[in-house]
């Protein structure tokens, strides 16, 4: 190659790079308003977020409409966009003044639209779902997770219009739980901080806004952070400040909120939620997520049917998008081998979803939801009776409780094709399997009080260990503690179920005793959690109980190594500190209940799981308990025996990567 020719290659390349440089080239146009009216001389920027400092795109003040333009080269592929509006003078404040202390946030995305428009509850929907990524005014952390928490906001708000977002307006969320009310509410406080309130009022709201062993906020964007991190912290305090910067007019009528409607009580806590259906979703079971921050969980019941513990249709496998999206087939969610109805047994490894059905069938899918394999692949012969929980191994190993026929399924590495029947001493109706660092597998009996654990390699030497009645839930925190939820707790009465009985014949046997033992005079609650260390002991032999948990069914552990719980029968999920108990205010210890979480989205839970974000997503599997237990339930609610929809609370969980295999860890 002669030297015109290296020149010539070289010229070209360099165009190359420049056309694709200006073809990144992109406007950004919008307004920044406080109470709807705009704010004047604001500081606009926009930034790309990733695991490092955010790189600084663009930057521009608004002009005397609230209006900017900012003009850009997109950042790489991927990274997440997020733009704040600081400063400047709100014109619907009656001073005129500047506010330094007002910052706005809208979280856009790894693409930025033509348009948005930054407001109140842009900022509030954007630090919910970002909550465990901001410090200050600075947003970063792993891509995935920033680009679940971008791809959430929009649910809640729409950053282009500035207005509440699809998903909070359906049915499902509108009216049926206070996630609306809140948002607006504390949307409306920040409204306050720009245009009512005065210097104290404001002082005193960001000391309300301050989490537990943190710092007071300097402005809005980072009291709502903190907020968003532990919203049960000072919920009476919060809405004292709203009372007062908008008090309620003696004659009853409307309050002078920018934003309605609006909270009419003290709320429990200021968490936002919401309900995700379609695509299957009804009596969700266990929750797992793949490495992509996509949901899957096996269904116990078809969506629509009348079905419950005496006659049931059983549904499949669905997929839900890290933003809730449905990706499965409607009603049915994916089947295929054979399976019909799923209870615990939902897994996902690096490659595949597996799923174990109460006729006994197991169900291998690629992420796309297709079978991976026929039914006769596998090559046991053996009749495999109530299929539940599925345990996956750092390893790949996978592990599969049979719940009527008191044995395991093993699969070396996940190999379909090395599968066998393993029999384990101590097993009573296993119900959920974890293998821990040593390769030691736990198995808790959901018809005894005990976990059962033995060597991977040696299922001979299991030795048992005593938890609640009604073992169901297993979960490995970061130190290789086994956390154990059990529906009872040592002082009930446990029901009597007679051997080989079916999944359903358990589960209506049980919800039997247990709803006449809590209706019984006094009333009472039961359930239990466990902690038992890698060497065998437990702090609390007899489990950490109270009267807030009742009936706990699933739990999970964050990347902080809190634990997390579906409180069944509570209707409810559950916070308890766990073997670290960092972050929390000293002298908290392990097992201390932090806040209980309830809200009309969430029905009577089995599961939570959380994703790379820090949401905690429930499974709603029982709704009406009368539709599920009754002989022949009324027909107007005889479809409401299955959980509806899958809720997810956003932000309040330190996040954990994903597929879960073996003990939690961090992203």
């Amino acid at each position: 190659m002669n030297k015109f020719s290296v020149s010539l290659s070289v010229l070209l390349t360099c165009a190359t790079a420049f056309t694709s440089t200006i073809s990144q080239a992109a406007d950004l146009k919008g307004n920044v308003q406080s109470a709807g009216k705009p704010i004047v001389g604001s500081t606009v920027t926009l930034f790309a977020a990733g695991t490092g400092a955010p790189t600084l795109l663009a930057q521009s003040k608004t002009d005397n409409q609230g209006a900017f333009k900012l003009s850009f080269t997109d950042a790489s592929a991927g990274s997440v966009r997020y733009v704040i509006a600081k400063g400047g003078t709100p014109t619907a404040a009656a001073d005129k003044k500047p506010n330094d202390a007002l910052a706005l946030l809208s979280m856009l995305g790894t693409s930025v639209p033509k348009k948005v428009t930054i407001n109140e509850l842009t900022t509030v929907a954007s630090t919910f779902t970002a909550a465990r990524f901001i410090n200050g005014e600075v947003i970063s952390g792993k891509r995935l997770g920033l680009q679940i928490a971008a791809g959430n906001t929009p649910n809640l708000v729409d950053p282009v219009t500035g207005t509440w977002g699809s998903v909070l307006l359906d049915p499902l969320n509108s009216t049926e739980s206070t996630t609306l009310v809140k948002l607006n509410t504390l949307a409306s406080l920040i409204s306050a901080f720009a245009t009512v309130a005065d210097d104290d009022w404001r002082a005193r709201f960001l000391k309300a806004a301050t989490p537990p062993s943190g710092v007071t906020p300097k402005n809005t964007l980072e009291a709502m952070a903190g907020i968003a991190r532990a919203p049960w912290v000072a919920p009476k305090d919060i809405y004292g400040l709203f009372d007062q910067a908008y008090p309620q007019p003696k004659d009853g009528s409307r309050r002078s909120t920018p934003f309605a409607p609006y909270l009419a009580y003290v709320p429990d806590d200021f968490a936002l939620s919401l309900r995700f259906a379609g695509g299957g979703v009804y009596s969700a079971g266990r929750l797992m997520f793949d490495a992509k921050g996509n949901l899957w969980s096996g269904q116990n019941w078809m969506a629509g049917s009348q079905s419950g513990v005496n006659k049931s249709i059983g549904g499949g496998v669905v997929k839900l998008a890290p933003n809730g999206t449905a990706l499965s087939p409607p009603i049915t969610g994916f089947t295929g081998m054979g399976i019909d109805g799923v209870g615990w047994g939902t897994a996902v490894t690096l490659d595949k979803v597996w799923a174990s059905s109460f006729n006994g069938k197991i169900l291998v899918l690629d992420f796309d939801g297709k079978p991976a394999a026929k039914e006769s692949d596998l090559p046991f012969k053996e009749k495999l009776l109530g299929l539940m929980g599925i345990g996956v191994a750092s390893n790949g190993d996978v592990w599969i409780a049979d719940g009527v026929g008191n044995k395991l399924v093993f699969f070396p590495g996940g190999r379909l094709k090395d599968g066998k029947i393993v029999e384990v001493p101590g097993l009573k109706s296993p119900f959920d399997i974890v293998i821990d660092p040593q390769n030691r597998v736990w198995v808790s009996n959901s018809q005894s009080d005990t976990v059962v654990r033995f060597p991977a390699d040696d299922p001979s030497k299991a030795e048992s260990f005593r938890a609640g009645i009604g073992v169901r839930a297993l979960a490995l925190d970061s130190k290789g503690n086994v956390w154990v939820a059990s529906n009872m707790d040592l002082k009930t009465p446990p029901p009597v179920i007679p051997d080989g009985a079916s999944i359903m014949d358990q589960f209506r046997i049980a919800a039997d005793a247990m709803v006449k033992y809590l209706e019984g005079p006094p009333t009472r609650t039961t359930g239990a959690i466990n902690m038992i260390r890698p060497d065998g002991t437990q702090p609390v032999p007899m489990g950490f109980t109270g009267p807030a948990l009742n009936i706990p069914w699933g739990l999970n552990i964050d990347g902080n190594d809190d634990v997390w719980i579906g409180n069944f029968w509570a209707r409810s999920v559950a916070l308890m500190a766990g073997d670290d108990t960092k972050g929390y205010p000293a002298g908290t210890k392990a097992g201390d209940l932090i806040h209980v979480f309830k809200s009309g989205n969430l029905q009577m839970i089995t599961d939570v799981a959380i994703d790379p974000a820090g949401n905690v997503w429930a499974a709603n599997n029982w709704n009406l308990a009368e539709a599920v237990t009754d002989q022949k339930p009324a027909n107007s609610t005889s479809t409401w025996g299955g959980g509806s929809g899958i809720t997810v609370i956003y932000g309040i969980a330190a996040p954990v990567q994903t597929p879960r295999m073996g003990e939690v860890r961090k992203p």
